[in-house]
Parts: structure tokens; sequence; C-alpha cells
């Protein structure tokens, strides 16, 4: 139940209704670790949430990354991949498994930080910056991991 108030409360600080589709894709997303697509969580609340379309999975998350409580992740597939995990972090993208995984690195992110601050861009406002590194897993059966 406390994700649910989580949830709630996300929605109505960024001016939308807490609608019970909003509530179960945010919450889905939340949840889920692995970056997934409309079709992922669609066929995960489908069989609680028989009333919501895929269809309708596909608008509210649009209307969630323009709120900006979620984010779009680039992928090389023509499927889009979101994330409910705003806290400050980066993407390894792996180029043959198409997988997704969380990184971070206070250290990295501040080094970005501090060098587009003491470098301008002329005619241009940063809003954020985001990180991801593409690439392809040594050994299928192991972890990705910063050292």
């Amino acid at each position: 139940m406390e994700i649910i108030n989580q949830v709630k409360n996300q929605l109505s600080e960024v001016g939308l209704k807490a609608t019970h589709p909003r509530i179960v894709v945010l919450r889905e997303l939340i949840v889920s670790n692995n970056h997934p697509t409309a079709e992922h969580i669609y066929e995960s609340i489908k069989a609680d949430n028989p009333s919501i379309s895929l269809g309708s999975v596909y608008r509210i998350l649009d209307v969630l990354v323009e709120s900006g409580l979620i984010q779009l992740v680039s992928t090389r597939l023509s499927s889009k991949r979101y994330d409910g995990n705003m806290s400050p972090h980066g993407h390894l993208y792996c180029l043959k498994s198409h997988k997704i995984q969380d990184f971070y690195d206070e250290e990295l992110y501040a080094l970005i930080n501090d060098f587009f601050r003491k470098k301008k861009i002329r005619n241009f406002k940063i809003n954020e910056i985001k990180l991801q590194v593409n690439g392809e897993r040594i050994d299928p059966d192991d972890e990705i991991t910063l050292i």
C-alpha cells in the first residue's frame, strides 16, 4: 500500500490525476528494474487489470515521460524502453542482448557537470545530462560491474 501512496503523490505533484490506469502503470515501472517496453508492462498488468489496453499503456507512458516522472532509455531497437528510476544514474546498454543495466558513479557525474559548468555552450541551456554507454557483454554469464 505504501508504494501506491507514493505513486499517487508523484502523480499529484506534477499535476496529473491519480487515475487507476496511471497508478498501475507507474507502480509497475517503479518496481521493475529491467527497463521494460510498453508491451512488457502491459503483459505484467493485464491479468489484474483487464480494462487497461495496450494503447492506454502507450498513452500513459507518453504522459509520464512528458511530466518528468519516468524517462525514455535509448536502444538500437525500434521499441521504446522506460525507466522509473529518476535518481541520477547512467545506463550500460549491451548491443548483443539489448539488456540495459543502471550504473551509479557520483564522481563521473560531478566531472561531467563541472565540465559543462566551466565550458559554456553558446545559445543553449542544458536541462539534463544523460549518460549511456553502449557495448557488448564479454562473458554472458557474468554480471556487468564497474571496478
